[in-house]
């Protein structure tokens, strides 16, 4: 079984950020498995939101760590744990300055690259073997904090791309959860929104 995880903060306030990409993706994947089993709901467990759904035939665990960011890897290592799924069989989704908006990288392994979510994943968890489809967000504008960009919503511009952007990481995990990594990395690296330019609305 694979374990999929969304990454963001909890909260009303928090749910539009940027830096709550993670979420809306694991959101997303929620509605999808609800077309085949109705009333499907997550529920409070060792810190996060998790539900046993079935993606693209496949029984999934979709966890969002409801511990603010920077403790995500404390819940996902006790999901994990208790579901004795292996860092192998683990799939996370974040939000990522370093690409453009709008646009997919999926890979396996590396550093955290700053984001605090994955840096504590990687410090509870102890390994980067996991896959890790990464959503672009683009950076601010030189001069601003890359911190308050992350917690701030979309622009206009951007924001009207959102859900498309979210259906396409979505669409990505479900290829990884049914084909393998490797075959999600050929169809979806470089695909996205940033051929439109809208990063530059900042």
């Amino acid at each position: 079984m694979n374990l999929v995880v969304g990454l963001g903060n909890p909260g009303p306030e928090y749910q539009d950020n940027r830096h709550n990409l993670g979420f809306k993706v694991v959101d997303e994947l929620y509605a999808r498995a609800r077309r085949l089993q109705p009333g499907l709901a997550p529920r409070a467990k060792f810190g996060a939101e998790i539900g046993e759904v079935t993606l693209a035939g496949t029984r999934v665990l979709l966890c969002k760590p409801m511990e603010f960011m920077n403790l995500s890897g404390q819940a996902v290592a006790r999901v994990a744990g208790f579901w004795k799924v292996p860092v192998a069989d683990l799939v996370v989704v974040h939000d990522e300055l370093d690409l453009p908006f709008g646009r997919l990288k999926l890979g396996v392994g590396g550093g955290h690259g700053g984001h605090n979510g994955v840096r504590s994943l990687l410090g509870d968890l102890g390994d980067a073997g996991f896959a890790r489809v990464r959503v672009g967000v683009g950076r601010p504008a030189a001069g601003h904090d890359p911190a308050n960009y992350l917690l701030a919503n979309f622009a206009r511009a951007e924001a009207k791309d959102v859900p498309e952007l979210v259906g396409l990481a979505a669409d990505a995990v479900e290829a990884i959860v049914k084909s393998g990594l490797t075959l999600a990395m050929n169809k979806f690296n470089g695909k996205g929104q940033s051929s439109k330019d809208t990063q530059k609305s900042q």
